[in-house]
């Protein structure tokens, strides 16, 4: 199997090398609007937000950041394909504007443009990031009325285009084989994730002129777009992140066997992204190694309490719990080649010693 990722280098308000109603899955994490490490890039965008910020008039400030993101969303509407589904990670921010403590709403606006946009909003995902933080007061610590409730968690936000669900070939290969596993479900699909921890990003690290390319802390983990990868795609699909970043997403389509397009405005991610691309391979093989061996792990425990397993799998002859899983199969990346900012990789089937 051949997969190919693309990388473009340009403000994604406008995806014009993307044709429309072509992709699957949209996954994105967007600039937070009112998190303060991203007033620059959004003044950037609208000198009116700079001053609206300088005259402390935070709600004006919170709508006009929305309307830069919105003019994404209406690429993306484009885009995807009737049926598709758009994933959004966005958290909520909480900021003083002048002597004013409050919370500014992200996942509502970034809500209220999909629904009226003809998307269906699915049951979204709650993703409560471990904190190492030994004192969470805000406000005026143990003393009422005036503390205020730690924010701690962030959404993703999940859509689909259109009334329909996405049609499918009957009796799809590609479907059959891109099946998860019984417990990967009722942990996936859970709309509480508290076992995904957000990464720090020292860009420093890396070589990278902190000066030139914004800082990022608790960054979208890989595991995050791995898991809706999976949960909402097919092998070969085409993904699109309209905010790259790092490329964690491309990361994932790649383990993932999914094509990918990405959008990003800062060209020195680049760097990044291909130290992490030299440690693909070997970061491939353990997460499929990990998965089949949580199953094993899994079927071990589930024997303990119903001993009568009906199903094998029929490439890997190990136990599944239903019949939707006997054609499970993960891939593993053989080889890649680049060819200005884009990257064409084969996929083999991932062969599993117990």
């Amino acid at each position: 199997m051949e997969t190919t990722h693309k990388v473009y280098f340009k403000d994604s308000s406008n995806l014009s090398e993307v044709e429309s109603d072509s992709i699957d899955l949209m996954i994105t994490s967007p600039p937070y609007p009112m998190i303060e490490m991203w007033d620059s890039l959004f003044s950037s965008l609208n000198g009116e937000i700079k001053q609206t910020l300088e005259d402390k008039d935070g709600k004006r400030a919170f709508n006009l950041m929305h309307q830069e993101l919105d003019k994404v969303w209406i690429e993306v509407t484009r885009v995807l394909k009737i049926g598709g589904i758009a994933c959004v990670n966005i958290g909520d921010a909480t900021r003083k504007i002048g002597k004013t403590f409050q919370l500014f709403p992200n996942h509502v606006k970034i809500t209220n443009f999909f629904q009226e946009n003809d998307f269906i909003e699915l049951p979204c995902i709650l993703w409560r990031k471990p904190t190492n933080s030994p004192n969470k007061f805000m406000g005026s610590g143990m003393l009422p009325p005036n503390a205020y409730v730690t924010l701690e968690h962030e959404y993703i936000l999940i859509f689909r285009k259109g009334y329909i669900k996405r049609k499918m070939p009957p009796k799809s290969e590609n479907r059959y084989n891109s099946a998860f596993f019984w417990e990967e479900r009722n942990k996936w699909f859970s709309d509480v994730w508290e076992d995904v921890r957000g990464i720090s990003q020292n860009l420093n690290e890396n070589n990278i002129n902190q000066k030139n390319i914004r800082k990022r802390s608790a960054a979208f983990p890989l595991e995050i777009p791995y898991r809706l990868i999976n949960m909402f795609s097919l092998y070969e699909d085409m993904v699109l992140d309209p905010f790259w970043g790092t490329g964690t997403t491309s990361l994932a389509a790649m383990i993932s066997a999914r094509n990918s397009i990405g959008y990003e405005i800062n060209s020195k991610f680049m760097g990044l992204f291909k130290k992490n691309m030299g440690k693909l391979r070997k970061l491939n093989n353990e997460i499929n190694n990990n998965r089949l061996h949580q199953h094993l792990e899994f079927i071990k425990h589930y024997r303990n309490k119903v001993k009568d397993i009906k199903y094998n799998s029929a490439l890997y002859k190990f136990p599944v719990i239903t019949k939707q899983e006997i054609d499970v199969l993960l891939y593993c990346i053989k080889n890649y080649s680049e060819d200005e900012n884009k990257f064409i990789l084969n996929h083999q089937k991932f062969e599993f010693a117990q």
